[in-house]
């Protein structure tokens, strides 16, 4: 009986294998040590958004009697055993990683240590820290008597105490602690005269202060366990009629908060008696997804671990990039009036983009700023700058997507800010999330307006900025701006019907355009002609997608992809797939990039797009691909793809398995290192100088 083919990799199982790739970097003894802390705290982060968002999902549909594998590749309780079994693989393997990295920052004189092991002087210092910084910020909660158990917030560290007498087995205690690490550090240096640097967690300052915190009682024994309830984090939107979407996502918030839990961690040395009791308490008994783990959890906070030691435990800050078409000092819509410019974060500086905004804020010949808002950073100069404008008299038009998983607090805020100041609010289109990246900026030249627009791939955002590598298009072709002026125009009058030549928009016509993109190099591989396709984003699970390149491989047309995230494409299969190479990189930045190469019979097309290819995509949001026609952005792009596909440092191949192997060097062949080689032109053509060397 002959074998059957696997088509498609569970999207859920295709994530995990993604944070393990994660995982590899902090593996990696190659990496400054306190960047393979960091990418410990990246993992830790993935795998908590992951239990809310796809678990809480998978659990919804197990809940609601789905058995269809359609959705996520396959049967809801079927996948929820395979997440559960992986996740338990990848928890042993990151505590053998961190096991490995605190050996290293003991050679490295750092060391993290606990109440315990206190010098006379720390112990002073952490006492003092406890009773002026901490102990203003606890209130513990005596549950022992109480008939309902505290509420769990989603994510957040407790400290579970078991206070006991040890002549009176029937006097004890029992008390809930929140650790405040949301407006404390959680780790914190501690002094030292030495050159030898030792770190406390907060946790551990809180434990040396339980028997200040309880001193009113005279237990003989106090000790705390760590706790953490991972909740469902999808919002259920109200539909009444009577609410404005504003009111509708701020409820919606608010039963976040209190959603279903999907995980439930605890510190392996509780006591058996207070763990039952946790668990009776919040109904978690006979519950899955209950993991034990050690004394620690949140291990997400070494994303801010402090930056002690020497230089050489980071990676060297680069600086970005001035772009060469954009000196100092020159007018940006002068030179995008002539010409293109294509900007690349993190390579490329970001505050082109405030430089543009600011430039447009102050121009008296500007009249309209419209721009559509995803995330924002903590301390948005692009909101600021749109609030200049409309203080300078432009009208300013803001489409500001409420529904940014987890940034709907900050979008709220923004929201207000904005009307506040008197710019225009459109919050999204119903039944749609906004996801495209584009901001149009209309000038009065010779009576007659004329529109500039930057589209880009991922946010406006000036902190991820630094760390994500995405693009962005600065125009003034007529074609491109009349297209996005129409867009602008749909979000103001969502009943609008427009057709688009050179925007690729969803989720109206992306699918179908990409299917003739793929469809034309399919005819030609059949008819003998070059064909292939190059393609590079986060994340490829949508099925039809799939299949169509599937069809493609078929006809012999050579498919590359760089897909850093879930890829739900089985490569290399014979028969199926052999025509298809899939690599990811993960490193230093985040790959965010969204690029799309067709051959197109020699005559190639060249696309950036906010849009990965996912039903959620192509089907219920607005997004946007925009050609590139430059020949010399177009060139500079082919180029950006071979040197990502050069990589022999940092790409893992994907296949079947999803073992995540590197690419293998060949003995001869120079070390490749994407990220690093980007750089390095980018920087050789601001110097005037080409190519890598």
């Amino acid at each position: 009986m002959a074998k059957k083919i696997v088509k498609f990799v569970n999207r859920e199982i295709s994530w995990l294998s993604f944070n393990e790739r994660v995982l590899q970097e902090a593996a990696d003894p190659s990496l400054p040590l306190l960047e393979r802390l960091k990418f410990l705290g990246i993992f830790s982060s993935n795998q908590d958004e992951f239990f809310s968002v796809r678990v809480g999902t998978v659990h919804r549909m197990i809940d609601a009697g789905v058995k269809s594998s359609e959705i996520i590749g396959d049967s809801p309780k079927k996948t929820m055993k395979l997440i559960h079994k992986r996740v338990l693989q990848l928890r042993d393997k990151f505590e053998e990683t961190f096991r490995e990295v605190e050996k290293e920052l003991k050679k490295a004189n750092i060391f993290i240590i606990d109440e315990t092991e206190l010098t006379p002087e720390q112990e002073d210092f952490v006492r003092e820290y406890f009773i002026s910084k901490v102990r203003p910020r606890l209130v513990p909660i005596m549950f022992r008597e109480l008939s309902k158990f505290p509420y769990l917030k989603n994510q957040v560290i407790y400290l579970a105490v078991a206070m006991y007498k040890y002549l009176d087995p029937q006097d004890f205690n029992y008390a809930l602690i929140e650790v405040p690490a949301d407006v404390l550090p959680r780790y914190i240096p501690l002094p030292s005269k030495t050159g030898t640097q030792y770190i406390i967690m907060l946790d551990d300052v809180i434990r040396f202060g339980l028997s200040n915190i309880f001193s009113i009682f005279d237990y003989d024994s106090i000790s705390a366990y760590t706790i953490k309830l991972t909740r469902d984090a999808e919002l259920d939107i109200d539909d009444d009629v009577m609410k404005s979407f504003f009111e509708k996502i701020s409820e919606g918030l608010k039963q976040r908060e209190k959603g279903e839990p999907v995980r439930f961690v605890y510190d392996r040395e509780i006591p058996e008696d207070l763990l039952h009791i946790i668990l009776n308490s919040l109904n978690l008994k006979n519950f899955e997804n209950i993991v034990s783990g050690g004394k620690y959890h949140n291990a997400r906070d070494f994303i801010n671990f402090p930056d002690v030691g020497n230089g050489s435990l980071l990676y060297e800050r680069i600086k970005p990039i001035r772009h060469p078409e954009l000196p100092v000092n020159r007018s940006i819509l002068d030179i995008i009036r002539n010409k293109d410019v294509m900007l690349c974060y993190p390579y490329h500086s970001f505050d082109h983009m405030i430089d543009l905004l600011r430039e447009a804020a102050i121009d008296p010949n500007v009249k309209t700023i419209k721009m559509t808002l995803y995330r924002v950073a903590k301390n948005s100069n692009v909101v600021n700058a749109l609030i200049n404008a409309v203080k300078n008299g432009k009208s300013v038009t803001v489409v500001i997507e409420l529904q940014a998983r987890f940034d709907e607090m900050a979008n709220i805020y923004w929201t207000q800010k904005l009307e506040e100041a008197g710019a225009t609010i459109i919050d999204g289109v119903p039944g749609l999330k906004v996801h495209a990246k584009l901001c149009k900026i209309t000038r009065i030249e010779n009576d007659i307006p004329v529109t500039y627009a930057c589209i880009g791939t991922g946010n406006f955002n000036e902190a991820t900025a630094h760390v994500y590598s995405d693009h962005a298009l600065l125009t003034s072709n007529p074609a491109i701006t009349g297209e996005i002026r129409d867009l602008f125009d749909f979000f103001e009058h969502t009943y609008k019907h427009i057709n688009y030549d050179h925007l690729i928009v969803a989720p109206h016509y992306m699918r179908n355009k990409i299917y003739r993109l793929i469809n034309a190099e399919i005819k030609n591989a059949k008819n003998g002609k070059q064909a292939y396709i190059y393609l590079k984003m986060n994340n490829l699970v949508d099925r039809r997608m799939i299949e169509k390149l599937y069809e493609a491989s078929q006809a012999g047309v050579k498919i590359r992809m760089i897909i850093r995230g879930i890829c739900s494409l089985v490569p290399g299969v014979k028969g199926l797939s052999e025509n298809i190479q899939v690599i990811s990189i993960v490193d230093k930045y985040l790959e965010h990039s969204r690029v799309f190469i067709f051959c197109n019979g020699e005559d190639e097309r060249y696309f950036i797009s906010s849009a990965d290819w996912m039903v959620r995509n192509l089907d219920m949001r607005v997004e946007v691909a925009v050609p590139i026609y430059d020949k010399y952005i177009q060139e500079e792009l082919k180029q950006f793809m071979e040197i990502q596909f050069a990589d022999n440092t940092k790409a893992r191949i994907i296949n079947k398995e999803l073992d995540n192997k590197y690419v293998k060097r060949r003995r001869e062949s120079t070390a490749r290192r994407a990220q690093d080689d980007l750089y390095k032109l980018f920087s050789n053509k601001a110097s005037g100088r080409s190519g890598l060397e």
